[in-house]
């Protein structure tokens, strides 16, 4: 059950957040599949059952097999992905999990070689963002309703499902 409707609490920090959403969505370079997969397993290492259940539904939407969704997980032993879809999905991992490593120079590196300057820094900031939604997500233990794929129209970072409409069904 979720412990709070942060969104309708804190409008004006959930619309922020969704801002920013909005700009990697609509003002970067960055092609929503790889995106998707970045947020994807940001999510999955911070345990965010809302953002997991969300971002595997969108690759859907985006006719992503579920053969490379569920490969998300164990990225490094599949070949299911690109060479650049591969650094982004390093470089997630290591911007996500900053304490590991505190992002090395060797892991800058490697993912410069298919970012330019600008991408990279869209890429971090989406990063950042789905990381600061994972928190909200698991902090408040957000509940991700799954409906049939071709009927679900997906918000980007929809609104939790608040406690008293999850008591309600």
């Amino acid at each position: 059950m979720s412990r709070l409707p942060y969104p309708k609490l804190a409008p004006g920090g959930y619309n922020a957040l969704a801002s920013l959403g909005h700009y990697i969505s609509t003002e970067t370079a960055l092609e929503p599949v790889l995106l998707e997969l970045v947020y994807l397993r940001a999510s999955q290492i911070n345990g965010c059952g809302f953002c997991i259940g969300m971002h595997s539904e969108e690759l859907h939407k985006h006719h992503e097999p579920d053969s490379r969704v569920d490969a998300v997980a164990d990225w490094l032993g599949s070949d299911a992905f690109t060479p650049r879809e591969r650094a982004a999905l390093a470089w997630a991992e290591a911007v996500t999990d900053v304490n590991a490593s505190h992002v090395s120079d060797e892991e800058y590196a490697a993912v410069s070689e298919f970012f330019q300057e600008k991408d990279l820094v869209d890429l971090t900031f989406a990063i950042a963002m789905i990381n600061a939604w994972n928190r909200m997500g698991v902090a408040f233990r957000a509940e991700w309703k799954t409906k049939a794929r071709s009927s679900r129209k997906i918000e980007p970072h929809a609104e939790p499902v608040a406690p008293e409409e999850t008591a309600a069904k």
